[in-house]
């Protein structure tokens, strides 16, 4: 390794040059990656829920629609605001109860049915469906809800999916570059306090910030990303990234204390010992970030993927970009070169050495309440409900809930040969269902006495196709609630009776579908990257035991950050549950893997093992903290910050999981050590004493 840092640091000039050259074209690959903002469209495209939305474009040339609630409007306004409306590109019809009666023909004389779908008189509100020919979140969609809001007054209220996507859309647009901001300034606090430069935390941050953009750009060769994964990137690769940047320049400065007159020679030693010692502590994070690959809710792949490759990047500029700056700018870095404001804590690591059976009694004690807290932590899986108030759609979802109770709209797909008999039975089944507010199609509004073929064919064409007929079903029940999936669990069982090849979709069954899914994704994430890593520090450490040790202590830090919600009454977003362990134990256990190696290493060179823990315990603690704070300084702003729940929610347990796991490593972990040291030296290789005299521990004792 030693030759390839010497190669490195033979190129800084052209390493440096290069790096700021890919800026470019990494540049024009962000801007150019498209973002999806549709959580649902991860579900897997072979159930049947799924497949019911590409029926919906195929068939009926629909991709996605949106209720418009319009509160004091007359018949006439509503009918040129319709016109209006299908004049809108991307726009393939609106449906209002003049497409089945003249607007000269007074609401009161309408049938029951087509006047309780479409009109309120309490409210003086009426309903319009507005169909679009592009899916749910496509940009185009979004682009035609924006250019709808333009037209219509603060009497249209637009209601649905689409409407909140776009929502989502500006809100995380808006508040994405700002994340970034907090991350940095954060960070770079957090560094000015802990680094013995007041200038190397800015060339920390902008090796790292080229690695992101690098990370960004290449983006563009998967298609497009999720608006979780373009938020959540940036600030992650911060944080999981930044301990290889602290590891060089420790190392540079420990090579110069042995070489002072040579700093290329010093650099090309750093590079080498770094190389290795990082490429081993990224595999563990690596590794975390590919269990994530293994949910069905392809959301986890995406999200695995880019940071699986950030952190590669970021080794990579670790061991390039940032060597190339520092031996270009040594000289600014030696003038701003200060004592270091961390103390060594030495003091901890007596008080940890001396009462570690009270912190193991503690480790055991506090287990059972953090085992019952992560078992029973509640979580949410309404998205929309979760945003802010203020939000337009929210408002809309709001008001269409509150005039006509309905919360939530599915989509019924069945046999257009169907006879209409059946139809209407089924029909009156489905009506009679718990929370059922109404039906809307042809079928539904005209019942058996107007034969369908006296209607127009554009307005038949819109719910009808060769193949399927469409009906609109309104329900009282929110999204994601036991009653609505109750319901459409009875709405499923009777289109099934009267048709086999019948379908139920929208975004309550497949919420529906969303929630069985990744409760199976959370137990095939949670065992693939713990067996993972397991396998990882068995192999890097050769033992049987320390993997169960180091992962248990590890779990037992995640159990309690996972099992807090449960103890304050707080609910959080289903990816949380099913992300989170395993991004905090493949960025934290290597506090835990830093540790071992000083034990390791001091009980092969003959300490006794309370010697040995005391060594590793006070030789780790710095390094223990600064990458904990640094990982905390990436994501708290970004917590506190954020208006959209599921981006606070996950920054916010990364950021408390990273301060606990520091203090579980710098507290049970070497309670663990002293009490299975036998355990450990018998199943372990590289632990065993060596027969030397033992002044030189007793010497780094006293330096102690």
């Amino acid at each position: 390794m030693y030759k390839l840092g010497k190669g490195i640091v033979k190129c800084r000039y052209v390493i440096f040059a290069l790096s700021l050259l890919l800026l470019v074209p990494a540049g024009i690959g962000y801007v150019s990656t498209r973002v999806n903002y549709d959580i649902l469209s991860y579900l897997p495209e072979d159930i049947e829920t799924m497949q019911g939305q590409e029926l919906l474009v195929d068939d009926f040339g629909t991709g996605a629609f949106s209720i418009c609630v319009l509160e004091g409007m007359t018949p006439r306004e509503v009918s040129d605001l319709e016109a209006r409306i299908e004049r809108v590109e991307h726009v393939k019809s609106v449906i209002w109860y003049d497409d089945i009666a003249d607007i000269s023909v007074p609401i009161s004389i309408l049938p029951d049915s087509v006047r309780e779908a479409f009109y309120d008189e309490d409210t003086d509100c009426t309903l319009m469906a507005v169909l679009f020919d592009t899916t749910m979140s496509a940009d185009e969609t979004m682009d035609a809800i924006e250019e709808i809001r333009s037209i219509a007054d603060e009497r249209c209220f637009i209601s649905g999916m689409s409407a909140v996507v776009t929502d989502i859309k500006n809100l995380s647009d808006e508040e994405v570059p700002v994340y970034v901001l907090i991350a940095v300034v954060l960070a770079l606090i957090v560094l000015s306090l802990t680094m013995d430069s007041f200038l190397i935390p800015l060339f920390f941050l902008l090796s790292i910030g080229m690695a992101i953009v690098y990370n960004l750009g290449t983006n563009i060769f998967m298609g497009e990303i999720s608006y979780v994964t373009k938020a959540l990137s940036a600030v992650l690769q911060l944080g999981v990234t930044m301990d290889y940047s602290i590891f060089l320049w420790h190392s540079y400065k420990a090579e110069k204390q042995k070489n002072p007159e040579d700093k290329y020679d010093a650099m090309a030693h750093a590079i080498g010992s770094s190389i290795t010692s990082v490429m081993g502590s990224s595999l563990t994070t690596v590794a975390g970030f590919i269990s994530l690959c293994f949910m069905s809710f392809t959301l986890g792949l995406d999200l695995g993927i880019v940071m699986a490759k950030g952190v590669v990047i970021g080794v990579i500029c670790c061991v390039t970009v940032l060597p190339s700056m520092i031996l270009l700018f040594d000289r600014a870095l030696e003038r701003t070169s200060h004592k270091q404001l961390l103390p060594k804590f030495t003091g901890v690591s007596k008080f940890v050495t001396k009462h570690y059976v009270i912190l193991a009694l503690l480790f055991a004690v506090i287990w059972v309440p953090a085992t019952i807290g992560y078992t029973r932590t509640d979580v949410y899986y309404d998205l929309a409900g979760t945003l802010p108030k203020g939000l337009p759609s929210i408002m809309a979802n709001e008001k269409l809930d509150e005039t006509f109770a309905m919360g939530s709209t599915h989509i019924v797909l069945v046999d257009s040969g169907m006879p209409v008999s059946e139809t209407d039975r089924m029909i009156e089944e489905i009506r009679h269902v718990d929370g059922v507010k109404n039906v809307l199609g042809l079928s539904a509004l005209l019942g058996p006495t107007i034969p369908k073929e006296m209607l127009p064919d554009t307005l038949t064409s819109e719910v009808v196709s060769d193949r399927y007929e469409m009906m609109l079903i309104g329900s009282e029940y929110q999204v994601a609630t036991d009653e609505v999936n109750d319901q459409c669990d009875d709405i499923f069982h009777i289109v099934k009776r009267y048709d086999a090849d019948g379908m139920v979709i929208g975004e309550a069954p497949c919420t529906k579908d969303l929630i069985s899914i990744t409760n199976h994704d959370f137990q095939t994430v949670s065992i693939v990257s713990i067996g993972v890593i397991f396998l990882l520090i068995l192999c890097v450490f050769k033992s049987i035991s320390l993997p169960v040790i180091l992962v248990a202590v590890i779990e037992f830090a995640i159990f309690i950050n996972m099992g807090l919600p449960y103890y304050t009454k707080t609910t959080l977003p289903f990816i949380a549950s099913i992300v989170i362990g395993t991004i905090q134990l493949g960025a934290t256990v290597d506090y835990a893997i830093l540790m071992t190696n000083k034990y390791k290493d001091a009980r092969y060179a003959g300490a006794a093992k309370k010697e040995a823990v005391f060594m590793a315990h006070s030789q780790s603690i710095q390094s223990v903290i600064v990458s904990a704070l640094s990982f905390f300084a990436a994501t708290f702003g970004v917590g506190l910050y954020s208006n959209i729940d599921m981006i606070s929610a996950l920054c916010m347990l990364m950021a408390r999981g990273a301060i606990i796991s520091m203090a579980v490593v710098l507290l049970v972990l070497p309670s663990m050590f002293l009490i299975f040291d036998g355990l450990i030296c018998h199943t372990s290789m590289g632990f065993r004493k060596k027969r030397e005299r033992k002044e030189n521990i007793v010497g780094e004792l006293q330096n102690l």
